[in-house]
């Protein structure tokens, strides 16, 4: 019952916001309308009923005349039954294309949204693969729970209809034992019942399994396509380092647990099947052994015993309809629990703004990037960085040094307001832009001059800047391919990759930029040239650097390191400041 309830939870929280949304009156009236075909269709199943009595009737009486009106009767029936059920398709369709569109914007909205899905890769594999969670599971989620809510829909209400008639046909027709007449009162009604908890009972004993195995087969296919992604992204360094048959090895081990996985489900599916296809060829006979006594020595017609058939198969089959549809119900359990598992990722990663380091913009009271009591900590709560007394102004060039494993790349993420772990608050004056490269940039799919002006549109810079920024970070030879399409990251070597991440820099033109590590690739004179390029077309902006060669020195004016203290915390430590005429003059630009 518990898991009934959290299931139940779960449903309510990720279906129904839908219907609530933007797109609610279109969702609630394409609903409404494939739930009104489906009981347009259960009616027509009652009038198919009493029209097997009539219809049999005739033809066991040679009744020509009403065997052909009949034949008409049918045939009216039958062309409203397809027209309904057509439109019905066609309208589930449109409602799941639309809901699935809305869903899928809200996921990424919040997977996107304010660095949350950074902050769930820190917390491990809790929702693993989200690509998979957003592309397939999604359309799952929706496709089954539509399939599934309005095929139990309808078979409610059906059971509804036909226990009321069968329940009449019961006092019409009294149950023979032998020679034996009893009056039980619906004892039709009762039969199928009994026959159909029976089967559900077993079934559930028999399928349940499946919920669990279902969900590792996803998770499983998942892992599989997410490690042949990795490889082709990484293909360079696997080829460089020989690791083709590492990789293979890797690959072998992951797709065993789909195949293992498989074949616990191949098992599992096939006793299931042995027990509904049994289940399923003994419920058409079933209602015959019960009242052809009554039809053999009793006064029951043909017509009589057909329409008795005909609704015991209706009442039997809506009773029976967790039986018919365990396998499904399996499969849209299991993706229920996976979204259910994204969304509890999310709310965790969202949930770590109320501790994490914040960044406020002030409005007034200076013009300076300052942090005070900063702490700086790692997902399990150990605290790694403390800052104190952090002043950075407009146009200074600050150089951070410090033992690798000091946490330098976890405070820059921190004073780029994306890391989640610590406490304390970065002070930033309202309207600043601060802007962090990476040491090893992110390339989007698409053309050479989105990836420039990414994360703008293409068309955010003129190409004259475009065009200028190429040739001052010596990228002159992609003159000619800036509209190609190309998978970038692959194509263009570790430096040239880093000098468009210059490139980025002196177009969006920050107020505070951080570079961490972002010209390691290069060699000692083209970083250099580099440098020169920031300092002398950016003179307003402060450059806050990590880096470990002596050559940077010249480039900045302030000097912090992070020194270990007794616990194993660091501490960000000024440790002094260059005279900086000299530098000046020697390399004909500002050091602030």
């Amino acid at each position: 019952m518990a898991n009934f309830r959290t299931s139940a939870k779960d449903f309510t929280h990720i279906a129904f916001p839908y219907f609530r949304g933007d797109d609610r009156w279109p969702g609630r009236v394409l609903l409404i309308t494939v739930i009104g075909l489906q009981l347009f269709q259960v009616w027509l199943n009652v009038k198919f009923n009493s029209w097997y009595n009539t219809f049999y009737n005739a033809l066991q009486n040679k009744d020509w005349d009403t065997f052909i009106w009949q034949l008409g009767v049918f045939s009216i029936l039958a062309a409203a039954f397809i027209v309904t059920a057509v439109y019905q398709i066609y309208l589930q369709q449109w409602l799941q294309i639309r809901w699935r569109r809305w869903l899928t914007g809200r996921y990424l909205g919040r997977w996107l949204g304010q660095g949350t899905h950074y902050r769930m890769r820190l917390k491990g594999d809790q929702a693993d693969n989200p690509d998979q969670r957003i592309a397939d599971d999604i359309r799952q989620f929706i496709s089954s729970t539509l399939d599934i809510g309005i095929a139990l829909l309808g078979s409610i209400v059906t059971l509804v209809s036909f226990v009321v008639i069968l329940w009449n046909l019961s006092s019409a027709t009294p149950l023979m034992i032998g020679s034996q007449t009893y009056n039980v009162p619906g004892y039709l009604v009762w039969a199928a019942l009994i026959y159909a908890i029976l089967g559900t009972w077993i079934t559930h004993l028999v399928g349940r399994p499946l919920v669990k195995l279902n969900f590792d087969q996803q998770r499983y296919e998942a892992d599989f396509r997410f490690s042949l992604v990795r490889l082709r992204e990484n293909a360079e360094q696997v080829t460089l380092l020989s690791g083709e048959k590492a990789e293979e090895e890797r690959l072998t081990h992951r797709f065993g647990n789909v195949i293992r996985n498989w074949y616990g489900i191949m098992q599992r599916t096939k006793r299931l099947t042995f027990l509904t296809a049994g289940y399923s060829q003994v419920a058409i006979i079933f209602p015959f052994i019960v009242v052809s006594p009554v039809y053999f020595f009793g006064a029951m017609t043909l017509g009589g015993l057909m329409q008795v058939a005909s609704a015991f198969g209706q009442v039997q089959s809506s009773l029976s309809f967790f039986v018919s549809a365990y396998t499904s119900i399996a499969d849209w359990k299991a993706v229920l629990d996976r979204l259910a598992g994204f969304e509890a990722s999310i709310d965790w990663a969202q949930g770590l703004d109320k501790t994490a380091p914040r960044v406020e913009f002030i409005a007034d009271g200076g013009s300076a990037l300052e942090a005070d009591e900063l702490a700086v900590g790692l997902p399990n709560g150990k605290e790694i960085v403390r800052v104190s007394g952090l002043s950075i102004g407009p146009g200074e060039r600050v150089l951070v040094t410090g033992p690798s494993g000091s946490g330098k790349t976890s405070l820059f993420r921190a004073l780029g307001g994306v890391w989640p772990f610590g406490a304390g608050s970065i002070r930033i004056p309202k309207g600043a832009n601060v802007l962090v490269l990476p040491q090893r940039p992110y390339l989007p799919l698409g053309t050479l001059r989105g990836a420039l002006a990414y994360p703008g549109p293409e068309n955010a810079f003129t190409p004259e800047e475009i065009q200028k920024v190429v040739d001052a970070v010596g990228l002159s030879a992609l003159s000619g391919q800036l509209d190609d399409t190309a998978y970038w990251a692959d194509k263009l070597s570790g430096g040239e990759q880093q000098r468009l991440s210059i490139a980025r820099a002196l177009l969006q033109k920050p107020d505070w930029l951080l570079l961490d590590e972002a010209t390691s690739a290069l060699d000692e004179a083209a970083e250099a040239e580099l440098y020169r390029l920031l300092v002398a077309r950016l003179p307003d902006a402060a450059i806050v650097s990590i880096g470990h060669r002596s050559s940077l020195v010249q480039f900045h004016g302030r000097f912090f390191e992070l020194q270990p203290d007794a616990g194993g915390r660091h501490h960000l430590t000024p440790t002094g400041r260059r005279d900086d005429a000299e530098a000046e003059d020697e390399l004909g630009v500002s050091l602030a």
